[in-house]
């Protein structure tokens, strides 16, 4: 990789060769590589068993986890936070694990209703919840730094599945406790 960005770089009209710029093809490398790492992930290995037996049917919220990504049109990055509710079904996730099956996607060429879909599924999968919704808001760098220039837009998306699908009022306490 770090050849092909010392060829972007003459491309582009620089010279990979002064000062600032002679380790920037394997800076960009790496960089690239820790963005994309997602790939390399797997679901079972990052839950890795952290599922425990539990009684409760209250709704479970992680909200606010920071979101990092690259934009698959494009590759700017985009950036915001991702809430993540669910109500067990006999069995609960260790809570770190869900900001870490966050990054398992975001890390990853995306787009934002993608990667609200791929959590919700995973979790899904695992969890088998009574419902689950994920809601994303971003900032992205392609409408920020070129094309429509909307330095202050956000997108939101939203992906229920369950109860939270069905039942207007758990979908409602949902996006409540978010707001909150």
């Amino acid at each position: 990789m770090e050849q092909l960005y010392k060829t972007l770089l003459k491309k582009i009209g620089e010279d990979p060769n002064r000062a600032g710029l002679k380790q920037t093809p394997k800076r960009m490398a790496e960089a690239m590589k820790f963005l994309t790492s997602g790939y390399d992930q797997n679901l079972k290995t990052i839950v890795n068993g952290a599922l425990f037996p539990a009684e409760t049917d209250g709704m479970i919220i992680v909200k606010d986890i920071e979101c990092y990504s690259l934009c698959e049109h494009h590759m700017l990055p985009f950036t915001g936070k991702v809430h993540v509710g669910y109500i067990p079904n006999g069995k609960i996730i260790g809570l770190s694990k869900i900001p870490r099956i966050v990054d398992m996607f975001a890390r990853r060429l995306q787009v934002q209703e993608r990667l609200g879909q791929q959590i919700c599924d995973a979790l899904k999968d695992v969890l088998k919840p009574v419902g689950i919704g994920v809601v994303i808001e971003a900032s992205h760098f392609c409408m920020m730094m070129r094309g429509v220039e909307k330095q202050h837009s956000v997108a939101v998306t939203s992906h229920v599945a369950g109860s939270f699908k069905r039942d207007a009022r758990t979908r409602q306490e949902f996006m409540d406790l978010i707001r909150a």
